[in-house]
């Protein structure tokens, strides 16, 4: 392969701003970040023309890519995805919302609302995934098909897993140690150094009553599940060979 790229698959809340500034921090300008139309809920051919159309850039970051992990002549594409505690995950996308200054639906929501009163709204209207399974939807979305949500993210974990790196936002130092692992033999200078950005005030956490937090915890059992088969991953994961 003449060209080695990392291809971040960026998942609201679950610490890819710290992720995105690092791999800046790493390869400046040869880092590139843009969104995509959803098209039809595969828009990989997209990605893979923005890979093979930049050919000096080294990380790609998107919050929107779906379909499954494009492929490039003569570009080895690495993947990496964070995941989180679905709970801990809508407790934050909560707090930013709620922060954010803008006008969207979810920002106006967190705004008018306690965090009881949000998750229920969000909960409640159809199509909406933010407090329902949302990091499971996205893994799945990588898999197109008719087979079960959970067992298509499940398959989109491993080919990450394989190719390139998963992460726990929990195990994030661990996470980026790993990364180094994986890019060390194509960009032997990666330099992991923590930061975190873009995270939410943690003081002034929102109390969960028990009845609440069965609710979300019902809500998000294939993420759990999601979240527990990534861990098993990560605790047997061997860097691939150069």
């Amino acid at each position: 392969m003449s060209r080695h790229v990392v291809l971040h698959y960026h998942l609201f809340k679950n610490a890819g701003t710290s992720l995105d500034r690092i791999l800046q921090q790493n390869f400046g300008d040869k880092w590139l970040t843009r969104e995509f139309p959803p098209n039809g809920g595969d828009n990989s051919a997209l990605v893979a023309e923005w890979i093979a159309g930049t050919p000096e850039a080294i990380a790609y970051s998107s919050h929107t890519m779906l379909g499954p992990v494009p492929g490039v002549d003569d570009v080895e594409i690495i993947p990496v995805i964070l995941l989180r505690d679905p709970v801990e995950r809508i407790r934050s996308a909560y707090r930013f919302e709620r922060n954010q200054d803008a006008d969207t639906w979810g920002a106006q929501l967190a705004k008018e609302h306690d965090f009881e009163g949000y998750v229920k709204a969000r909960l409640e209207r159809k199509g909406d995934r933010q407090c329902r399974n949302f990091q499971t939807e996205r893994l799945a979305s990588l898999v197109p098909g008719d087979a079960p949500e959970l067992e298509r993210a499940t398959k989109a974990l491993e080919t990450i897993h394989a190719q390139g790196v998963v992460g726990l936002v929990d195990d994030f130092d661990g996470f980026l140690a790993r990364l180094g692992k994986r890019l060390k033999p194509h960009y032997p200078d990666f330099a992991g150094e923590s930061v975190r950005a873009n995270a939410s005030a943690e003081k002034g956490r929102e109390p969960l009553d028990p009845s609440l937090l069965s609710m979300l915890v019902e809500s998000n059992a294939l993420d759990l599940e999601i979240l527990d088969y990534a861990r098993a991953l990560t605790e047997k994961k061997s860097v691939p060979a150069s």
